[in-house]
């Protein structure tokens, strides 16, 4: 490593956005520098909530063992209100589960940052410096400088892009003067993560405590990890609530605090913020630096993750010169209005929990009450998170912008998740070779461009051909983070998807 080194993507942040991002662009054979300003992980859990995308992207990061070692089912979610019935709730999805892991779960941070980190240091083609500032960024048409600070001086390299996933308070996002639009929610809440040596004296289940003497929220996480998030009400000061006596003593509205052992509390403030761009010229953000969204779907860190593998793939098809540059903007495009239904959603359902006045939250009940006996409200949590509605998929055709189900497969080596079996390229499946025979030579040649993948799915059960029979097709183009960029349900849908595909990539 020297001055003035040329990188292909320079990350700024090392938190688990930035580990996974790096992850994968590692898979194209990137290189690539990492800088994180502290010098190791952070040793306790922040966000504790993740989806099956966000394992689906773990497991193509290799992190298999971690998600069986640190990682558990959610157990579903009842919002309890005034008089503690349930108003509201959220079941967990049975299985079959489309994308092979279950919808949801809890998850030990400090696990995932570690072996997220570990898989990447076994890349050669990158390098990492930790206890490091960034404290320039300047662009040219041609790549970007970054200089960067520690306690060996000052050091400046040169990226083809670089990508801020720097957090909240991004250095990046300031020195580019991006502004946030404040989407009107703003509440300080504590959150405390305990180890509960007892658990089977708490209830399996978490609770939303729609109460307006003290709204709140209780989630058992893997193992003996249990977190409540307690609001502070108004007029209470924040930096006195959030004082170790007064942590057990708020604890004791919703349990017993007595066998609990603190392993953190920490007082923060619940914001609903979206960047007003994602991306200048050869510089992107993602994660916090670009979106920031309360907690009450779960939905923080798995947003960021979404963030990383949207961008990865695009990234290195430009790079390596199979895309051209302008397919970058599409990931601003898909990935803003989607981040934007979820914080708004996300602020919905905190206003829903966070009722203060007790006239209102009588209302509320009533009526969320009547929905859910009446069979009207969705129970199911993974229904409220939407598909890409533009952007690089094909709008109008079939399944276009939805998530590809990974099914069990049979290999030599015996049954596998799909992707185990796959490289991260775009994907033409289907159940029957007939529908691949319908390829024209012209679309095979495309197709061999682009260096996409051919592929009938023997499947193990029935999850991929139900999928098929659902959407009213016969095979897919999938594109390499695993959205489908359209259905086929004929052969002459199948080549001009290849062509719109082709058409996309090289505009």
């Amino acid at each position: 490593m020297s001055d003035n080194a040329i990188y292909d993507v320079a990350i700024v942040g090392y938190g688990p956005v930035g580990a996974t991002f790096a992850n994968l662009l590692a898979k194209y054979g990137l290189r690539i520098l990492v800088v994180e300003q502290a010098a190791a992980p952070y040793d306790k859990p922040r966000a504790i909530t993740i989806d099956h995308e966000v394992l689906r992207v773990f497991q193509a990061c290799g992190l298999e063992d971690t998600i069986a070692k640190h990682t558990v089912p959610h157990p579903g979610t009842h919002y309890l209100g005034i008089d503690r019935q349930i108003i509201k709730k959220f079941d967990p999805m049975p299985p079959p589960f489309p994308l092979g892991w279950t919808p949801t779960a809890t998850f030990v941070q400090p696990e995932f940052e570690a072996a997220l980190r570990k898989k990447f240091a076994a890349y050669g083609n990158a390098d990492v410096l930790l206890s490091t500032q960034a404290v320039d960024v300047a662009q040219d048409k041609d790549g970007v400088t970054l200089k960067v600070k520690n306690a060996d001086g000052a050091q400046t390299f040169r990226a083809r892009y670089l990508v801020a996933c720097d957090g909240a308070n991004s250095f990046v996002r300031k020195a580019l003067g991006i502004a946030f639009d404040d989407l009107a929610f703003d509440e300080w809440w504590m959150v405390v993560d305990a180890l509960d040596h007892h658990a089977t004296e708490r209830p399996p289940k978490c609770f939303q405590y729609c109460w307006p003497s003290r709204p709140g929220t209780f989630l058992p996480g893997p193992g003996a990890l249990r977190r409540w998030e307690i609001k502070i009400l108004p007029g209470e000061d924040p930096a006195a609530f959030g004082q170790p006596d007064n942590v057990t003593k708020v604890l004791k509205a919703f349990t017993d605090p007595s066998k609990l052992e603190i392993w953190r509390s920490a007082v923060y403030r619940f914001h609903a913020l979206l960047a007003q761009r994602w991306q200048d010229g050869r510089i992107l953000l993602m994660g916090d630096a670009v979106h920031q969204t309360p907690p009450f779907l779960g939905q923080g860190l798995s947003a960021g993750v979404r963030d990383a593998v949207n961008l990865a793939w695009k990234l290195a098809l430009v790079l390596r010169g199979d895309a051209a540059p302008s397919v970058i903007e599409t990931y601003a495009e898909e990935r803003k209005p989607h981040v934007s239904a979820l914080v708004a959603l996300a602020k919905e359902f905190g206003l829903i929990i966070g009722e203060l006045d007790e006239a209102k939250a009588r209302a509320r009940d009533a009526k969320l009450l009547e929905e859910l006996n009446a069979g009207t409200a969705q129970t199911n949590r993974q229904k409220f998170i939407p598909d890409l509605a533009s952007g690089l998929i094909a709008t109008g055709a079939p399944a276009a912008g939805t998530l590809f189900p990974q099914p069990e497969v049979d290999t030599e080596q015996g049954p596998k998740r799909l992707d185990d079996t796959l490289a991260p390229e775009f994907l033409i499946a289907a159940a029957s070779s007939d529908a691949l025979k319908a390829l024209t030579p012209d679309s095979l040649a495309l197709w061999s461009k682009l260096r996409g993948q051919l592929l009938v799915i023997e499947e193990t059960g029935s999850l991929f051909s139900g999928w098929l029979n659902q959407h009213g097709i016969v095979a897919a183009v999938v594109r390499p983070d695993r959205a489908v960029y359209g259905g086929a349900r004929t052969a002459d849908e199948l080549n001009a998807l290849v062509a719109s595909l082709a058409k996309q990539l090289k505009n």
